[in-house]
């Protein structure tokens, strides 16, 4: 369900996802605005759901972690019992970055951030020892030639 939103609430959004660190004066002049009603619209958007948290992008090659690996599954298994398992088993990895559950011949794909092959094949040892999958093919990011994680508004 999508929230009704105006050509105001959508310029605070912008200035929130291109630098969520700016102060409210800041994003009132950017977007024409005075700082109180650009703060009640952000607190409106929080308890409506649209703005869901506030977070820090990290740089991960500084930070060491050099190899991005996206990881397709395949399963014969899908009982709410394995999924359970499965779900549980991403969750507890932080190295798991993004997973989605897919249409096609693909159940699942993974994204994993590591500092290295050998981090990867641990991490993909310790996911197998837990759930049974059918099938795992890792493919390794050469050059990540855009991201980002703002929405097109």
């Amino acid at each position: 369900m999508s929230v009704r939103l105006d050509d105001l609430d959508r310029k605070i959004l912008i200035q929130l996802q291109e630098d969520g660190g700016q102060s409210l004066d800041e994003i009132a002049k950017k977007v024409g605005s005075s700082k109180t009603p650009v703060w009640n619209r952000i607190r409106k958007m929080r308890e409506a759901g649209v703005i869901r948290g506030q977070t820090f992008l990290l740089d991960p090659e500084a930070l060491g972690f050099e190899a991005c690996f996206f990881v397709l599954i395949r399963t014969s298994e899908h009982d709410a019992d394995w999924q359970g398992r499965f779900l549980q088993a991403l969750r507890d990895r932080p190295e798991v970055q993004e997973a989605h559950r897919l249409a096609g011949d693909i159940d699942y794909v993974l994204k994993v951030r590591v500092p290295n092959a050998r981090a990867y094949d641990a991490f993909y040892q310790a996911l197998i020892s837990e759930v049974k999958v059918h099938n795992v093919t890792a493919l390794l990011s050469m050059e990540e030639i855009k991201s980002t994680t703002a929405l097109p508004l």
